[in-house]
């Protein structure tokens, strides 16, 4: 018989009540109660993307999730993205499901953050720059995640994970976690030797069964490379103007995007 695997244990673990320091990104919606009880079975942290999503959606995901585990998990929302009626909605039906974690991505909002504390939720925050770590630090944030311009879908900086999670860990006295390519235990290994205490992870959540993704956006992700994405705002639909995307390159992209496509060195 193999043995399991034992924990890993960071802050981020202690933080979070999981096993291992991974953290399961919401995705936009790919990450529903499926992938999320599925990864949090596992001893990582399950998250439930329900950006822009109506209430009663939300309440199901979560009822869902608690249904296969009891362990705690996430729901990440994006309040900058978000009509703020819609936002004031998603939030009451997260604390009113008593959710023990909000994951919030993009700007920092002080209030909303004081506002999940009040609901008794922890708060990770994911930023993309050194100025917003420390802002949602200042916020009382209990836990950043480091987003570099690696990072597949929205990407909030500019700067490599290499060169931003060092600096990220050594200007907050929080837990942090790497974000933007991580997804491998050697990656976990070089986040952790970067001053992280975790990684954060969507693309290698994407192609699973549990997730919520089509099967074509599925084998998309299997077949590619690591020189098939492309960086622009031809995909920054229903998000705030300059709000690059990192995807696939695809017709679309090539039929709408009026400069060369740009990686994220150039």
């Amino acid at each position: 018989m193999i043995n399991p695997p034992e924990p890993l244990r960071t802050r981020l673990t202690d933080l979070l009540g999981c096993d291992y320091p991974i953290i399961q990104s919401g995705m936009g919606g790919p990450g529903r109660s499926e992938l999320c009880a599925a990864v949090t079975a596992a001893g990582a942290f399950g998250c439930i993307g329900m950006v822009r999503e109506r209430p009663e959606l939300i309440r199901r995901e979560i009822a869902a999730v608690k249904d296969r585990t009891n362990r705690a998990f996430g729901v990440n929302l994006v309040p900058s993205a978000t009509d703020p009626a819609l936002l004031d909605e998603e939030l009451d039906a997260c604390f009113s499901a008593q959710i023990e974690v909000m994951v919030f991505f993009c700007d920092v909002r002080p209030d909303i953050v004081e506002r999940a504390h009040k609901a008794g939720c922890k708060v990770l925050y994911q930023v993309g720059n050194l100025a917003d770590a420390i802002a949602a630090e200042r916020a009382g944030a209990d836990a950043i995640i480091c987003q570099g311009v690696e990072a597949g879908g929205h990407v909030h900086g500019k700067v490599t994970s290499m060169v931003l999670l060092p600096q990220v860990a050594a200007a907050v006295t929080i837990p942090v976690a790497g974000a933007g390519g991580f997804g491998s235990g050697a990656s976990l290994v070089a986040a952790l030797a970067l001053g992280a205490e975790g990684i954060h992870c969507g693309t290698a959540f994407l192609a699973t069964k549990e997730s919520y993704a089509h099967d074509y956006h599925k084998q998309r992700v299997v077949d590619a490379g690591s020189e098939d994405t492309v960086y622009s705002d031809v995909f920054a639909i229903g998000w705030p103007p300059q709000s690059p995307v990192r995807t696939i390159e695809n017709s679309i992209h090539q039929a709408l995007c009026r400069r060369p496509a740009r990686t994220w060195a150039g």
